[in-house]
């Protein structure tokens, strides 16, 4: 942890929720701060190891950092301090639909000390990984329902063939590993296919992405900024 991250705990539909608030790099400097937007970002399947800190999670709050979106990053049922027994997503939905409403409301920053201007109407981002790409899409799909479409959906690793997406925009950002172990690249081409998503693929990358994180920020920071704002 660093002093641009903040671990707290949240009231949930089955008790506490535990969230990572992670911040730019400016507005920890300059309280007068212009955030773009905010950032709900989803780890991968909690039964098999995952979690708000998975490095993969990290590196999409860290990008979405450096955009000059506030992340934040939420450990799902029975993780961490998080109350609660995994839910095979159903649960995992309505507590990430919970997050994204908290992270709306003025009252939720100024608990923590903190003014976000116009926060109710900062756009939003959704960013999953593998498990958490299965939640998200579902998330984007309910809020589209209710009339709050998000700015942009990330989906990393996606459970394609794994679990059940939703249909997304297709202005989807879809990032997968050329080795995948988990989630077959194939899977991923025959859920994209029919709806004409384009799959970003990065070669070599196995399902965690080892080594080629980096890969991960500078398709985002591309997507957003030009391929200008990549880095190594």
């Amino acid at each position: 942890m660093n002093r641009r991250t903040q671990v707290i705990t949240i009231s949930g539909l089955v008790g506490l929720i535990q969230i990572s608030i992670d911040y730019p790099e400016e507005f920890t400097r300059d309280p007068n701060f212009v955030v773009r937007g905010l950032a709900l970002i989803a780890h991968p399947h909690p039964l098999m190891g995952g979690t708000m800190d998975n490095k993969v999670t990290q590196t999409l709050a860290r990008t979405f950092n450096q955009l000059g979106y506030v992340s934040v990053r939420p450990n799902f049922r029975g993780v961490g301090e998080s109350a609660g027994v995994h839910d095979a997503g159903s649960g995992e939905l309505d507590d990430l639909e919970l997050v994204a409403q908290w992270m709306r409301e003025p009252a939720s920053w100024q608990a923590l000390g903190l003014e976000i201007k116009q926060i109710e109407k900062l756009p939003l981002v959704l960013a999953g990984f593998s498990f958490g790409s299965f939640v998200c899409s579902h998330l984007c799909e309910r809020l589209a329902q209710l009339g709050q479409a998000v700015e942009r959906l990330v989906m990393v690793g996606s459970a394609a063939g794994k679990w059940g997406l939703a249909l997304v925009p297709a202005s989807t950002i879809l990032i997968h590993g050329e080795l995948d172990e988990t989630i077959p690249l194939k899977a991923v081409f025959d859920w994209a296919k029919p709806q004409e998503l384009i799959v970003q693929v990065v070669p070599g990358a196995d399902h965690f992405f080892h080594r080629r994180l980096h890969c991960i920020r500078n398709i985002i920071l591309g997507e957003w900024l030009g391929q200008a704002a990549w880095t190594q």
